[in-house]
């Protein structure tokens, strides 16, 4: 198991994928909307990178331009050399909905990506996550069967199934109980710690993004900019309870001050 793939010497000098300038400009029916502004982030190999901001601020767009699903307006996204201008390979995406089709059971779910790129799926790894991940069993229960967690674990493994090395999770636990959300952020870093996954992880939640983050890039209101990026670094892995320490209170607190007090 990785101690810590996000602190190693060799993710803090290696960039994984670069976000270069990006600027997002929607039209809509009531006029255009200006939704990134000159963005630029470099996320580290095996680092686990959180976006946090207020609602509206282009957090969701920035991500789904890093997974080649939304075109830029300005500026580039680059993973390593290559340019990513559509969805690719090596990036996989989980939403803030589990998003299984209700007609299949779960182990056809998991089998979707494999059957889109016309490959036969990796049974094994597939039955190595969902043991993992505490779905071993269910594969033939429908999404109408399992609980809000037990869906989005499964969303879990579709997207490790076919091993790519970027993960980009858009707010992925925010619709769940705070029981279940703790059960899943552990999960979700236990998985991070095993793999070396680089991860880039939306969140509303400042405490959310403490606990899992190496690193915190806060963004500022629409149009969406980099107001500060935050190291996290407290040891791994963290408990459920560090998020009652002093020093995590405190790192919530200031997080929480520079989101208030923003500039306009």
């Amino acid at each position: 198991m990785l101690a810590a793939s996000g602190s190693s010497v060799d993710a803090q000098n290696s960039v994984k994928m670069t976000v270069d300038g990006a600027s997002k400009f929607y039209q809509t029916r009531s006029g255009g909307v200006h939704a990134l502004d000159d963005v630029s982030i470099k996320v580290r190999e095996g680092e686990f990178l959180c976006l946090l901001g207020p609602s509206g601020c282009g957090k969701s767009t920035l991500l789904w331009s890093m997974a080649g699903l939304h075109g830029l307006s300005g500026g580039e996204i680059r993973l390593g050399s290559e340019k990513i201008t559509k969805p690719h390979p090596e990036i996989a995406m989980i939403f803030q909905e589990a998003n299984l089709l209700p007609w299949r059971n779960l182990a056809r779910n998991i089998e979707l990506p494999f059957e889109i790129k016309k490959q036969d799926p990796d049974r094994e790894r597939i039955n190595k996550l969902l043991k993992r991940v505490g779905l071993e069993g269910f594969e033939t229960k429908y999404p109408r069967e399992l609980s809000g967690g037990m869906q989005q674990r499964a969303s879990i493994v579709r997207s490790l199934a076919v091993n790519p090395s970027v993960l980009l999770m858009d707010e992925p636990f925010g619709a769940l109980d705070a029981f279940t959300r703790d059960e899943m952020n552990l999960l979700i870093q236990e998985i991070w710690m095993e793999t070396g996954k680089t991860i880039i992880f939306i969140t509303h939640s400042i405490s959310e993004a403490v606990f899992l983050a190496d690193r915190i890039v806060v963004m500022s209101a629409r149009p969406g900019r980099i107001a500060n990026i935050v190291d996290v670094d407290l040891p791994r892995p963290r408990p459920v309870k560090i998020q009652t320490t002093p020093d995590f209170l405190d790192r919530v607190e200031a997080i929480k001050a520079m989101i208030d007090h923003r500039p306009s």
